[in-house]
């Protein structure tokens, strides 16, 4: 069990270095207790149709954390304050759909912000709630909810993963954004008739596309940034 943890500590570590993310220890040992975690859970609870560490790492860990240098850019440009220290409260990010925690439980170890996720599947939520206490992060909630009935929540990113098409997406999950804030959509290939019927139906635009090189995973991913302009 050693050996393979410090196999996937060197995969983690360039798999970061690939994405110009400088990780400290700490947070490198709660990624894979994460991994080490979500396969334990999944032989109970069957939360991911993946079944070893090994593709669990990539697919689920790299493939969340391909979208950090995004968030990160945003949240940074969205603080009032030049010293994060400055700031009353943390940033919010809401996970929409978030399932066993992703992306939202490797933001809350990585970037500096309150995330919470919500799925209307109890026992994701669960497993999630679990993850806050074993990981010890107090910046990471769990709430097993639809997300359209929830009250709104002035987020600076409501973010999701693989959660429905970008118009239900936007009609279940936009009341949630801060009017400064966005929404981010993680898909796979490029969603042209997505973004079709998004703008067609919908005051939501696509206001930025960009490609996502996840390592070790050849497979095309891409992040939309989505922004209500009649709000503004």
């Amino acid at each position: 069990m050693m050996a393979h943890h410090q196999d996937f500590s060197a995969q983690l570590q360039a798999a970061a270095h690939q994405l110009g993310l400088a990780l400290t220890d700490h947070q490198q040992d709660q990624l894979l207790a994460y991994v080490g975690q979500l396969d334990k859970w999944n032989r109970t609870y069957n939360l991911t149709s993946i079944r070893n560490q090994q593709d669990m790492l990539i697919h689920h860990v790299f493939d969340s954390l391909a979208v950090v240098p995004a968030v990160k850019m945003l949240l940074a440009q969205d603080s009032e304050y030049p010293n994060p220290a400055d700031r009353q409260s943390r940033p919010v990010v809401i996970d929409v759909g978030s399932g066993g925690g992703l992306p939202g439980v490797i933001l809350s170890i990585v970037c500096e912000c309150d995330v919470h996720c919500v799925d209307a599947v109890q026992k994701k939520m669960t497993f999630v709630r679990q993850m806050a206490g074993v990981l010890k992060r107090d910046n990471l909630f769990a709430h097993h909810h639809r997300i359209e009935s929830m009250p709104p929540w002035q987020a600076d990113i409501v973010i999701s993963r693989a959660f429905s098409s970008l118009t239900d997406f936007v009609t279940l999950a936009g009341h949630h954004v801060a009017p400064d804030g966005v929404m981010l959509a993680m898909k796979g290939k490029d969603p042209k008739q997505e973004v079709a019927h998004l703008h067609q139906n919908t005051d939501w635009r696509v206001v930025k596309q960009e490609p996502l090189v996840v390592p070790d995973l050849a497979a095309e991913r891409c992040l939309l940034h989505i922004k209500n302009e009649e709000r503004k």
